[in-house]
């Protein structure tokens, strides 16, 4: 379970995040919505190591990872698919993919998972092209991929479905499902589509400058105070 604890964090003189607390439990999906700029992307940063927070912790699987650096925390099962993808242009998809086994400890196979090519078919077609060939979509799918790779336990996806078309966005969710009731994995989901996220989630928190507004199960939030808190 990943546990977020009343954690501050500061660019500089500003602060970007106020006491925020959250949680992530194995086998279910959590998602972290707000408009733009109310700190979602830097609390997922401060989760896989990328920003110190100033304040609070953060405990994973019992323990606090405190000064963890990001590949150190990638090793003990948490990957990032972060905004934008990030994947390498000018590698194939295949060595995309084997990025992924740097988080992998000795004595750990290195092999892609067989489930990374059924949950994504078009990237085993596409093993020899080149990354920055693919579209958005397909690009996405190949940042989830990578990041399943690496046998995580937790997952952290930052707005996966942001300027994809609709038939893979329709994959990803059926992808997130899956991993969700496979039940060996948390999953932390920031999202800004309401409908999507509701089909998902289990949980939601929701973010309005730098603080947690919102919080509860999907029976217990009203839908329409959501969404007044998404609307710009």
């Amino acid at each position: 379970m990943l546990s977020v604890q009343d954690v501050d964090l500061h660019y500089g003189a500003a602060q970007a995040l106020w006491d925020v607390s959250l949680s992530a439990e194995t086998g279910k999906v959590t998602c972290l919505m707000g408009r733009n700029g109310v700190g979602k992307t830097s609390l997922l940063k401060a989760i896989v190591g990328q920003h110190h927070v100033s304040g609070g912790k953060i405990v994973w699987e019992d323990a606090d990872l405190g000064n963890l650096k990001p590949y150190e925390r990638a090793k003990r099962g948490i990957a990032y698919v972060p905004q934008g993808r990030e994947i390498f242009p000018l590698l194939s998809v295949r060595e995309n993919l084997e990025t992924g086994f740097a988080a992998l400890g000795r004595g750990v196979k290195k092999a892609v998972p067989d489930e990374v090519f059924e949950l994504f078919p078009v990237l085993k077609s596409m093993q020899g092209r080149r990354g920055g060939d693919l579209s958005g979509g397909q690009q996405q799918q190949l940042a989830i991929g990578r990041a399943l790779v690496t046998r995580p336990r937790l997952l952290v996806l930052d707005e996966p479905t942001e300027g994809i078309q609709p038939s893979i966005i329709k994959d990803i969710g059926r992808a997130i499902a899956y991993l969700r009731d496979r039940g060996d994995m948390a999953i932390l989901l920031v999202e800004q589509y309401f409908d999507f996220a509701r089909e998902l989630a289990d949980r939601f928190a929701v973010m309005d400058r730098g603080e947690i507004v919102l919080a509860g199960t999907r029976e217990e939030l009203v839908d329409e105070d959501v969404r007044r808190r998404l609307t710009v």
